[in-house]
């Protein structure tokens, strides 16, 4: 038999960010002890601002009754000269019976102590408080907190607590409430508990009560609300996710309103705008045609027939937001942009401040950009003197904004607002859209710098990074990337990617080392070769071929493994590469590192004629890709299948074997110069 379950635990206001964090550890901790119980069914995990649910339609009344059968140690173990060892008696108390009531088994041949013994299910009403208290305690918010006399701790007090299976009230007592049949409505509704007489009512009391339960649906409320303003006002909402999921983690009663700002503020940066608002207010910006406009979206938690006060209130609570933003602004372009006061913020220990950061990084810009400096002339029309004084510029302005009072206040602008600073204080555009570029990409499918030379100035950053910090040991380890190292090669691997920029990973870390103190080089090649691994999306097998092959160039194994994958990945290659496994098992025992002499006046079969002259074809072509290339090394194919049934590679006289085995072992190592075709698994 089953019966309906709710879980209702009653707390103040939940804090939206800790909560969003670990939902779903929440959700997979109830059902791994559902799991461990023996009570495994659905069941949904529901929250609002006030409290946290769960919901199932139909839970087990009782554990299934179970076989329990326990192995113990040897009999010879367990009885010695007729006398029962420490081992028999420790298996025999483990069972909770006598010795001599113990059965005896064969185990592998060895005759072993066996129990076999019948377990009734407990029923669930006696199983929930303990189930309950134990989903408590899994829940790791982070920073906790006591309330009255109580020594244990919670995200936030708990005030009530429902435990309904079916619709009797289970008993159970957590953090001192106890278990009843109320629940509490939207605080501007009533401050006084409502009685559920039944499960079946929760839903329809909540709702009349102003409470909307399922956090989907006060987001499709919301999305509802904006669509209707956006029809009505002529705007445009930005539709943050990450601040829309914290508004319906915080709301019951969602109402979306339009609220605006005094136009004189638009004269600030849109990003000042946006954040201020966002981050103190949680307000969403509105757009009208491609322009920030001096309205605002904010929903509100309110129940009331008149929201005109809540309008007001949000807006005479923004402006001395926006007022103090504007004061920032201006003050820090008064004062210019300037990397005084870095030397005394330190980067880390052993790496010195953040002066010293830069220094290193122009070094690191200086020398990337010599090596791409024919492609950054193309796309800026300036000589290679200018480019190296603007470089520098970049990468010595890049952080100076962290010394502005707007940087202070939001620290998640650093970077933008050294852009907006360069820009009015009349910096080269070079300069200016390096410094607002310079940490992209952020993350995976970021946007990239918009050009070569904003991308060495975002390279150099990451490369000081990984080399300072691999040079004094911080260096990932398991999923733990507190520094996120992992981000930063994958950024270089978009990057240079993109850009069709030349980086050979052993070349550069050579070219760079010398900045550093002395460290295990060879790591850092690995850890780089490791994302390459995680960061192409290949057949892993295509990517290990292009690998062994020995390149070492990130912009040359992308292109290798792009070929090779459209290759490898079409039905027909599957049925063909048979004959590329066999060329690649006869070259195993070659010294392919040798010349591999080919005596044609050996040759005796007019199938080694023929595979000769269109190897040699192949070869002494020029392809515009890899892709070419590799199409018309396979495209031997039938030419070597027709050499394997003529010709006998492994023949009794030694000249000739070599000779044939020169001219497999050459197609291979032909192969091996884009990709080792051993390490290929289809």
């Amino acid at each position: 038999m089953t019966y309906p379950l709710l879980i209702e635990i009653g707390v103040e206001e939940l804090p939206a960010i800790p909560l969003l964090k670990i939902t779903k550890q929440i959700e997979a901790s109830w059902k791994n002890l559902l799991k461990s119980y023996k009570l495994e069914s659905a069941f949904e995990f529901i929250y609002t601002p006030r409290r946290l649910v769960l919901r199932h339609q139909a839970i087990p009344e009782r554990q299934e009754d179970s076989t329990v059968e326990l192995m113990g140690p040897p009999v010879v173990a367990a009885l010695r000269d007729g006398e029962v060892t420490k081992a028999g008696e420790g298996f025999a108390r483990k069972c909770g019976v006598s010795f001599e009531a113990l059965d005896r088994i064969d185990n592998n041949g060895r005759e072993v102590l066996y129990f076999k013994k019948e377990e009734k299910g407990e029923e669930t009403v006696q199983l929930l408080g303990e189930m309950i208290g134990k989903w408590i305690d899994s829940m790791a918010f982070g920073k906790m907190m006591r309330w009255g006399e109580r020594k244990d701790e919670f995200i936030r007090p708990i005030r009530w607590l429902q435990v309904r299976l079916g619709d009797a009230v289970v008993p159970v007592e957590l953090y001192g409430a106890e278990s009843g049949k109320e629940t509490y409505l939207h605080r501007m509704v009533s401050f006084d508990p409502v009685p559920v007489e039944t499960i079946a009512d929760y839903d329809e009391i909540l709702r009349e009560g102003a409470v909307m339960l399922y956090p989907s649906e006060r987001e499709a409320t919301i999305h509802s609300q904006f669509d209707a303003l956006e029809a009505s006002e002529g705007i445009v909402i930005e539709r943050d996710r990450a601040l829309l999921a914290e508004i319906v983690a915080i709301t019951e009663n969602p109402k979306a309103l339009l609220g605006s700002f005094d136009e004189s503020f638009l004269e600030l940066p849109p990003e000042v705008i946006i954040t201020s608002m966002k981050e103190h207010q949680r307000y969403f910006a509105v757009y009208e045609g491609n322009s920030l406009s001096n309205k605002f979206i904010v929903v509100s938690n309110a129940y009331t027939e008149d929201y005109s006060k809540v309008v007001a209130g949000n807006e005479r609570v923004l402006k001395p937001r926006l007022a103090d933003g504007m004061f920032f602004y201006y003050n820090d372009l008064r004062k210019g942009l300037s990397t005084d006061g870095l030397e005394k913020i330190q980067f880390m220990d052993g790496l010195g401040s953040l002066k010293e950061k830069i220094r290193r990084e122009s070094n690191i810009a200086i020398r990337l950009l010599a090596r791409y400096i024919v492609q950054v002339r193309e796309e800026t029309d300036k000589e290679s003197a200018e480019l190296e004084i603007l470089m520098d510029r970049a990468v010595h302005l890049a952080k100076a904004d962290l010394t502005s009072e707007m940087v202070y206040e939001f620290t998640e602008l650093q970077g933008i607002m050294g852009y907006y600073y360069a820009k009015a204080l009349g910096e080269d555009p070079l300069v200016y859209t390096a410094i607002k570029e310079q940490y992209m990409p952020v993350g995976e499918g970021a946007e990239l710098p918009s050009s070569i030379f904003s991308s060495i100035v975002a390279m150099a950053i990451k490369l000081d990074t990984l080399l300072g910090l691999f040079s004094i040991g911080k260096i990932p380890t398991g999923s733990k990337d507190p520094f996120a190292l992992r981000r930063a090669v994958n950024g270089i691997i978009r990057i240079v990617t993109a850009y069709d920029l030349s980086f050979e990973i052993d070349e550069v870390i050579e070219l760079l080392k010398g900045n550093y103190q002395s460290f295990d080089t060879v790591q850092l090649q690995e850890f780089i070769i490791e994302r390459i691994n995680k960061s192409l999306d290949a057949n892993p097998s295509v990517i290990a071929a292009v690998l062994a092959s020995g390149e070492r160039d990130i912009n040359k194994i992308a292109k290798k493994v792009s070929a090779l994958e459209r290759i490898v990945s079409s039905e027909a290659f599957k049925e063909q590469f048979s004959t590329f496994k066999r060329v690649a098992n006869i070259s195993k025992d070659i010294d392919l590192d040798q010349a591999l002499p080919i005596d044609v006046a050996l040759f005796s079969e007019e199938a080694e004629v023929i595979l000769y002259n269109a190897y040699q074809k192949v070869i002494s072509q020029e392809y515009p890709d890899y892709s070419s290339r590799l199409e018309a090394l396979f495209g031997l194919k039938p030419l070597l299948d027709n050499y394997f049934d003529d010709v006998m590679v492994n023949a009794e006289d030694a000249i000739l074997k070599s000779n044939r085995q020169n001219m497999i072992g050459s197609v291979y190592k032909s192969f091996r110069d884009i990709a080792d075709i051993k390490e290929i698994s289809v």
